[in-house]
This record gives structure tokens, sequence and C-alpha cells, in this order.
């Protein structure tokens, strides 16, 4: 699509200011005659300090240094000139290509799209500061990170009064771009590279050959909408105008698009998918290649095939899905970039894909909340156009975009169902929000044109419910971990969030169906309140408070700053920007979205229903966000959230000795969480045992575990005794001196059952030593229910609904896993009467 990647704010900035002026009393002077005044203007002109025009203006002006020493002001004011700003941007450029992989950048490319990261932006800040003498903001260079944009910021910020130009990037193509003829307006026909005129052609000034408008030739237009809402107080926080400028700019954009028909209502067979490197595109890969016949061609940045090839591997492994030759042989990659003209590929692939691919799978994006519109528009918006360009030329074909459901980011929204207003684009502060916004109202108008666009909106994408994978820089993650980690959370709504394994599957729904095509689909899954959050991380042992937003985010920078986590350096940076703090304020804040939609076409699929990313499904990705640092599971060291107390008696002797030396326990068995009860049927064991054949004062339990049900399964042979329970104590004597204790609860197949859950058979030894006492144990009758049902206690700083629930849960839980373990033995002698044959394999025992 000719002109997708120009920029023509400059241009659209110009002719609005032009307008207002004609509004405002131009002397009767058409638009064009105004644009023309501006051109004249542009030359040298005296002006005042103010950055008013001098005096002598019209028809006397001379060229300064002609002038007549009486006309002279009498403050000599500095000038900015075009060399100025190029030589500052160039110094710019200088400093910040030392900090890229290259190791140098244009002074019209993005910083971060040259390679550029969040820690280099930071250094870049003081390394400008420390050479250049130049204090910039740090949110200055992720809003536009381009050497000629800081330096024009820079030179109007230090108080220049003198005509600056505006950033050069409108004038510059897009590294692979021919420069476009004057003529404006046109879009490619479908199937050919000619270009063709679409109605109301822009004017040359479109593709950057005008110059901007320079300040004080001409008033500031008072009836400009965006510089109205910058000055005016309003109640929420508004994007910047030079933002608005070139949304409005990309916006028409689409409006260039060729026009098509209605693709062939079939399955596809040849799907381009952008984005496979990335956390919920290298699942959607996998996923079209499970549930479809489709071969996929995987657009990946890299310089050639091998390389592209190379990243996609990893990418895959690194998620924990497979990528083994049945993968390869229905992969195809496309070494290339979503941010160049024809997505970087040869004119004669580009023709080719054109025409044999059925279906684009728009997933590639810029994820970053601190970088700016400016910094993330030409991966997210012209990337997005560049896809819809290709969806629209040749054989007709859906274009599926994936969206988000931070079109919804404004602070104060009410509703965010599939088909609700999008927000007020004025009132996104957020680079990352605005471009979402941009790229899908543009694919919108592409929509008239004849395409078929369907909108993917994820929220927060959680880790996958069965491998743990997850996206490290996500949002959701992030604020997950720090939860876990620190033990607070701040207030909110509704946290719309769904797992990877979910979102992705009914995205590749929608691809494969038909008649799913061009709606918009919200892929949040059921939303998770405050108080479920706060739930589940009581059930599973990690009791939380609740803070309002300030306190927590002041709360956490400390923990951070005090305990730096390297892979929450990010979260730390997003906290600290005022402009990622709005997106943040506004998802957390924001209502629960709805998706009627989404759930009638999951249901019409037969695919699993969405349901509450909740604790059970968050539990892999918890353990995998501890084994990499950004969070802490709960530790027996924690303070226990439910305990009980077991008391028992019996006697022990002499290994093979009778067992009449009286000996007891009084043991507190505890739980740190459900965690160690899911993952390691555990629990804690503190007290003490008193035995006069061991010691005459009682030992004191140092460290001590239970395990509920140690083996699995059934016993291999009838008669053997089957582990219900098994104990594990270090003792310490008055002395310092150390102990072992073991201990079992066996099952059998016997009528005894009652028995077989209280009687504990111990084996006690000193440390290092072989064991020197044995005996049984007995949990009395009359205690059981008293102290190890009646007798429960639970966390005091629980709810009492939580404390029923824990309770419930632990009983519910440890009853089951009893029974089970009881039945074992039972089965084995069932499956020993019903066996009939004549001769025992050489695994058995004669019988």
């Amino acid at each position: 699509m000719r002109e997708v990647n120009e920029d023509t704010s400059a241009y659209a900035a110009q002719r609005a200011t032009a307008e207002a002026v004609e509004r405002g009393g131009g002397g009767g002077l058409s638009v064009d005659a105004l644009l023309a005044k501006v051109r004249t203007a542009a030359a040298p002109t005296p002006t005042g300090c103010d950055g008013g025009v001098a005096a002598a203006a019209g028809p006397d002006v001379v060229p300064d240094g002609e002038r007549p020493a009486a006309a002279a002001p009498d403050v000599e004011c500095p000038r900015a000139a075009v060399p100025d700003v190029e030589a500052l941007a160039a110094a710019i450029a200088a400093v910040a290509g030392r900090h890229l992989p290259e190791g140098h950048l244009s002074p019209d490319a993005d910083f971060f799209d040259a390679g550029g990261t969040s820690v280099g932006a930071v250094e870049l800040v003081a390394a400008l500061e420390d050479e250049l003498g130049m204090e910039i903001a740090l949110d200055d260079v992720f809003a536009d990170a381009r050497p000629t944009s800081l330096a024009h910021r820079r030179l109007s910020t230090a108080g220049a009064t003198a005509p600056l130009p505006a950033p050069a990037a409108s004038k510059t193509p897009t590294p692979g771009t021919t420069r476009a003829p004057d003529t404006a307006g046109t879009a490619m026909s479908e199937g050919t590279s000619a270009p063709v005129t679409v109605g109301n052609p822009l004017p040359p000034s479109a593709a950057g050959t005008r110059p901007a408008p320079a300040p004080g030739i001409l008033p500031v237009p008072a009836l400009r909408t965006a510089l109205a809402v910058a000055v005016t107080p309003t109640p929420y926080a508004t994007a910047r105008p030079e933002d608005l400028d070139q949304i409005l700019a990309d916006l028409a954009l689409a409006d260039r698009l060729p026009w098509t028909g209605d693709p062939e209502p079939l399955p596809p067979r040849r799907i381009l998918l952008t984005g496979a490197t990335g956390f919920l595109g290298s699942h959607m890969l996998l996923d079209l290649l499970r549930h479809s016949d489709a071969h996929v061609y995987c657009l990946v940045r890299a310089a050639d095939e091998e390389a592209a090839l190379g990243r996609l591997g990893e990418a895959l492994k690194g998620y924990e899905l497979p990528w083994s030759s049945e993968v390869r042989r229905r992969v195809t990659v496309l070494p290339g970039d979503i941010r160049r003209p024809h997505l970087g590929l040869s004119d004669e692939l580009w023709t080719t894909l054109t025409h044999e691919l059925d279906s684009v799978v728009g997933v590639a994006a810029a994820v970053d909340f601190l970088r700016g519109y400016q910094s993330l528009r030409q991966s997210n918006v012209v990337g997005s156009l560049t896809l819809a360009e290709l969806a629209a030329t040749g054989r007709p074909k859906p274009l599926h975009h994936i969206s988000s459901i931070a079109v919804f980011n404004e602070v104060g929204i009410t509703a965010m169902g599939e088909d609700d207003p999008l927000a007020h684009v004025d009132r996104l502060v957020a680079g990352y929000d605005q471009t979402k916004w941009a790229a899908e109202v543009a694919l919108r108008r592409a929509r008239d044109h004849g395409l078929i666009v369907t909108a993917l909106r994820p929220g927060g994408i959680g880790g996958h419910t069965r491998t743990g994978a997850y996206n490290p820089q996500d949002l959701s993650s992030g604020l997950l971990s720090a939860f876990g980690r620190f033990r607070t959370v701040p207030a909110f709504n509704h946290l719309n969030a769904a797992p990877v394994d979910w979102v992705s599957r009914v995205a590749v729904g929608v691809v494969c169906e038909p008649d799913a095509w061009g709606y918009d689909y919200n892929l949040t899954g059921v939303p998770n309140t405050l108080d479920d959050v706060v739930r589940d991380m009581a059930l599973g042992g990690m009791h939380v408070r609740v803070q309002d937003w300030d306190e927590w985010r002041t709360h956490a920078l400390a923990r951070l700053e005090a305990e730096p986590v390297p892979e929450l350096a990010f979260l730390a940076r997003v906290l600290r920007s005022p402009t990622a703090l709005k997106l943040c304020e506004a998802t957390l804040k924001g209502p629960a979205a709805t998706a009627e939609r989404t759930a009638a076409l999951v249901e019409a699929l037969g695919l699993r229903a969405a349901a509450r990313y909740d604790a059970q499904a968050q539990l892999r990705t918890f353990e995998r966000l501890a084994e990499d640092g950004l969070a802490r599971l709960p530790h027996k060291d924690d303070q226990p959230y439910l305990w009980f107390s077991e008391t028992t008696e019996g006697g022990v002797g002499p290994v093979g000795a009778p067992a009449d030396t009286p000996c007891s326990m009084a043991l507190t068995l505890s739980l740190a969480s459900m965690y160690q009860l899911v993952k390691e049927r555990r629990v804690d064991v503190t007290g003490e045992l008193t035995c006069a054949a061991v010691h005459p004062e009682p030992l004191v339990v140092e460290h001590g575990d239970v395990w509920i049900r140690p083996e699995e399964g059934i016993p291999q042979r009838h008669g053997i005794r089957h582990r219900l329970l098994s104990y594990r104590l270090a003792l310490r004597d008055a002395e310092g001196g150390r102990w072992w204790l073991e201990g079992h609860k066996y099952a059998r197949a016997r009528r005894d059952v009652w028995r077989q859950t209280r009687a504990l058979t111990v084996e006690i030894g000193r440390e290092g030593a072989p064991a020197a006492l044995a005996g049984e144990l007995v949990v009395p009758a009359g205690t059981y229910l008293r102290d190890q049902v009646d007798g429960i206690k639970v966390d005091p700083r629980l709810t009492s609904q939580e404390k029923r629930a824990a309770k419930l849960t632990w009983l519910a839980w440890f009853g089951l896993e009893m029974g089970r373990g009881l039945l074992g033995p039972f089965a084995r002698a069932a499956a020993d009467l019903l066996d009939l044959r004549r001769t025992p394999t050489p695994s058995e025992h004669h019988r």
C-alpha cells in the first residue's frame, strides 16, 4: 500500500492551523493562499522575543542584517535555525548509538525500533545529561525516541522562539520505501502494483514536501480542539496533541486500501501468521497445526531464513512447546519485519503471497507500556495496515487481528462489551493503548472496503494451566508476581485475565470457522474480583493485605528497591512512570469485560468454556514464577493458616524386644498452605516426645513432616502393609543430643479399619545411628474427633467464611486421601480373589 509508512502529521497540523486562521479572520484568504503565506513567511523574518511578529511586517520587511538601526529591537533574540536542530539531533543519535546492538542510530530512526531496551533508555538519559548537558525526562524518551524529535522538544522547552522544524520522519521514507510522487490519495489496485487514484486526493504536502508553518508567523488557533484540550482543566488525563495529530493521519491511511470481495467461506489451508515467536503467537501456531490441516507461513524478524528458523524454534522450546520434524514440515518461515513496507519481503514473494494465502492472522505487536505512540505506531498501527493491504490484494482473504481490551482503557469507562463504544482516544495517555485503539479503528474503516476483519481482544494473558509457561513482560504476570511476593494487593474492581491456552484455542477456533469471521470478540475469560484473588491466596496460605493503589505502589517500589528482583525491573519502571500509571489505573479500576458472543461461539464449537483464572489454574505458573525468582511460594516457616493437635500413647522397647516402656507424643500438625498438600501431600509437625527409654526429660521436635499416602496405587500383592501416613521427626533432648523418629500408619485388608487410622508403628534412634527402639503409639479413640476435627484452628486474620472454607477444604481432601489409602489393600485382595489364572506370574508369590 503506497504511503502506508509515510508520516502525514506535519501536513495535518499545518492545514488545521491554516483553516483555523481562516475561520478566525484570515483577511478573506483561502486555505491555499494562507499556506502559501506560511511558505513565504518561512524565510528569515524579524520577530519579537515573545514569538510575535515584529512591527516591521508586511511589504516593508527587509532581510535581516539590512534593517535600519532604528528599527532593530532593543533585545537580541536567539535564532534556532534548522542546522541547530540537525546538529543536536546528530549529537543525540551519536550518543544513542552506543546503547544499540548495531552501534549507530539515524537521527530520524526510533531508538527502540533499532533494538533499544528500557534499560538502554535509562542509560541514554543519563548519558545525554553527562555528555551534552541535556536534562530530558525518561517519559519524553519513551514517548518519542527519535533523536530529531528529542532535539526539537529540547530546543522548544529551552525557550527557542525562532522557527523549529518538525521531526523529519515525514520527509525521510522508511528504509526500503521509494519516495512517493506528489500525487497523493492513491491505493494499489487488486492484484497489481500500479497506483489507482481514489476519491479526495490529498495535496502534495501529504508526501512531506511542504515545510511546517513557523511558530510566531501565524497566531495560535483558538478553535483547535487538541490544543484546547491541553490547556482546559479536565477531570481526566489527555493525550498529547502531537499524538492525536498522528493518530488522525494514520486512520486516513486505511482509506487508501484496495477494494476487495468476500473470501471463500472455507477453513483456511495457507495461513500467514505474524508474532509466532511471541507468547500468544507461539501457542496459536501450535493450535493451528493441531486443529487444522493448514500450512502456516510465519513472518519472523531475522536476517535470513536460517536465523528465522532458529529464532522460532528457540521461542517454542522456551514456552515448552514442541519443535519437532512434523511441526517444521508444516511451517515455512519468512524472514521479514512487520514495520517494513510489504513486511520486508521481496516484491516477487509479496505478489505470490497475495494470490496463494487464504487467511492472514496478525498477532505481532510491540508491547511496551512505557513507550509513546510515535515509538510504537510503526509496529502496531502501520504494520496492521500492511497486513490489511496483503489481505485485500489479490485473492480475497480474511484478516484476523489480535487487538486488546486496552482499547477500553479510559479511566471511568462504564462498559467493556464486545459491541460497546471504544474509549475516547484523547483520554488514552499510554502509547500502547493508543496504538491498539488506532489499529482497531483503522481496520474498522478497512471493512468499508470489503475486507473481512475479525478483532480478537484478549485481556491479561496468564500462564499455561498445564506447563506453567508465562510471559515475563505481561503486566498481569508482573502484578500477580508482586502480589505473591509482597503479600499485598491494591484495591481493584476486576482483573480481566485468562490463561494463554484458553485464549489461543478460542482464537484459533475463530480463524478456522468461516461463520465466525468478521466480528469482534473479547477473549477475557471470567474476570477475577478482588475478593476472588484474596480468597484464592488465603486458601493457598498466602494471606495478603489490601491497600489502596497509591499505598500499594509506594510499598511495592520500596520493596523492589530494598530487595531488587531483575525479572521485576520492568514493573518498577511501570510503577514510576506517570503515563504507565494511568494505564494501570484504568486496568484496575475498569469494569468487568463481557463476552456474550465469545461464549456462544465456544459453546457452538464444543470448546472448553471460560472459567475463572483461579489459584488452581495458576498453580503451575506460580511454581515457574517462583523458580525464576519472580514470586515466593509459601514456606513451612510461614505462619500456618490451619492447625490441630494429635496425642498418641503406647510403648516402645529395644528392637526385637517387648515394647513395655511407656511413651507418648503431643504434636501439633499445621499447614502453611494448600499448595503443600496439592503438590507434596505434606503436613508440618511440631511438639514433643515423652519417653523414659530415650531421655528422662521430654524431647522437642525441631523439624517434622507427615506425608499423607506417600505410596500411590494399590499394593503389588495381597497382604502387604500399605502406608497411609509416614512421620519423620528430628528431635533434640535437654542436653542437646539429637534423635530421629520414623513412624507409619498402615492400611491392610482387615476389619479393624478404625484402629488402622490411629495406630502408629515407630522406630527411634540417635542421629546417624540405626534404630535402637521400636514400638507402637495409638491415638486414643476419645481424642481423635475432639482434636483433629472439632479442634481445628484457622488463621484469625481470615474472615468467618474463609475459616469455614479452609476447614471444610482440609477435611474433604484428607478424608478423600484416607479413603483411597484404605481402599487400596481391599482392591488388591479383590483382584486376587477374581484372578482365575492357573499359573502365577514369576513376579507373584505362590499363594
